[in-house]
């Protein structure tokens, strides 16, 4: 169970890294994140979309150019990034402060969510996904990036017991379940695709159904 105290401590922990985040992860962007961040976004059909935690923006580059895109992020700080990177690439998105758990919009708004690296800091990635249920229109679809729990036992037991004291470092969850998250939330997952050794890191595409 999360509390606001969570969802609080994840506020500040991303305003206080904002201005170094970029640095930290410019490696792994270089190496492998950016390419599948591209692989992600040319499944994206659209026509409305909605990104959840754009942090400073690093998607924006691989944005189709003919779908209209909102991002939120629960960080001032690091939406102040996402902005300037914006401007800089003279896409006009619109950019709002907002929890993923408690989305502002009504039911059944936008054709497609999209999430990269996003649901292991959430406080609550159940409620998370089920909010981007909510707000997506019949037969639309989640799209996601993440990192969880690896498929060896010996490799999945390590992170387990990891990762706490990762998250009391970082504010990232290693070891979550996000297969079984996507589905309690309601979601019918068409697609797994595994984009690293040990199944760590994949590509997860689902759909609400035509019927909810």
């Amino acid at each position: 169970m999360t509390t606001t105290a969570d969802t609080r401590h994840t506020r500040q922990r991303y305003n206080l890294i904002a201005p170094l985040y970029d640095l930290m992860e410019g490696w792994v962007e270089l190496l492998w994140y950016g390419r599948w961040r591209r692989r992600l976004w040319r499944e994206v059909i659209g026509p409305r979309v909605l990104e959840l935690g754009v942090g400073t923006g690093k998607n924006f580059s691989h944005h189709p150019d003919h779908i209209d895109i909102t991002g939120i992020d629960i960080s001032p700080g690091m939406l102040a990034r996402a902005h300037k990177r914006a401007q800089r690439l003279q896409r006009r998105i619109p950019l709002l402060l907002m929890d993923a758990q408690h989305l502002e919009w009504p039911d059944n708004e936008f054709d497609e969510v999209v999430a990269t690296f996003v649901f292991c800091s959430v406080p609550d990635p159940v409620q998370g996904l089920r909010e981007a249920y909510r707000v997506t229109k019949p037969g639309g679809r989640l799209l996601l990036l993440e990192h969880m729990l690896a498929k060896p036992r010996a490799l999945a037991r390590l992170m387990s017991w990891l990762d706490k004291p990762i998250h009391w470092l970082t504010g990232v969850h290693i070891a979550r379940r996000t297969l079984d998250n996507v589905r309690a939330a309601g979601w019918e997952i068409e697609s797994v695709t595994s984009l690293s050794p040990a199944d760590i890191f994949r590509m997860i595409i689902a759909r609400k159904p035509v019927a909810a």
